[in-house]
């Protein structure tokens, strides 16, 4: 699987809800993008029974295959200039990582793209609000942040069932 991207992801009504949910939400230091480095970053874990999980269970759901389910879904929150590392979400192909761009707005200067490393090449997916990336949870990633405000981003995390060799 490519990288997909897809703009105006939410209606406009649950793209207000989600941002707004992801600026009073509390969050939790301590999140690793691998084992042998230092955290960065915050989270906060969304729980089955909230609305924003349903919101973007309801979304994604019809986007994975059969053998998919869901394991994970939280918000990253990163400070101003904060440097997250690479990493990869699960070493097997088969599984699947949304990320959701709740800012509700994005210039170029704010930077804050999410960065694939792939055939020797960085590519950039800039956080358009409102955009939905979706890929292989094997590709090596990393978060960036925005110059100056807090980056938030949903991620949501398919894997295969009753498959566990799962890293964040």
């Amino acid at each position: 699987m490519e990288i997909k991207i897809v703009d105006n992801f939410l209606s406009q009504k649950d793209f207000s809800k989600v941002s707004d949910i992801c600026e009073r939400a509390t969050f939790t230091y301590g999140e690793w993008d691998n084992p042998n480095t230092p955290p960065t970053g915050m989270v906060h874990d969304i729980v089955e029974s909230s609305l924003i999980f349903n919101i973007f269970k309801r979304e994604t759901d019809p986007i994975v295959k059969d053998d998919l389910a869901l394991h994970r879904m939280y918000i990253n929150c990163f400070a101003p200039c904060e440097n997250p590392y690479y990493h990869i979400d699960n070493t097997d192909s088969k599984c699947i990582t949304f990320l959701y761009y709740p800012n509700k707005e994005w210039t170029l200067n704010d930077g804050g793209e999410t960065q694939f490393f792939i055939d020797e090449e960085i590519k950039g997916v800039v956080p358009k609000p409102n955009r939905m990336v979706y890929f292989n949870s094997s590709i090596l990633h990393k978060a960036t942040s925005f110059r100056d405000k807090h980056r938030f981003t949903v991620a949501i995390k398919y894997i295969r069932k009753n498959f566990f060799n799962y890293n964040n």
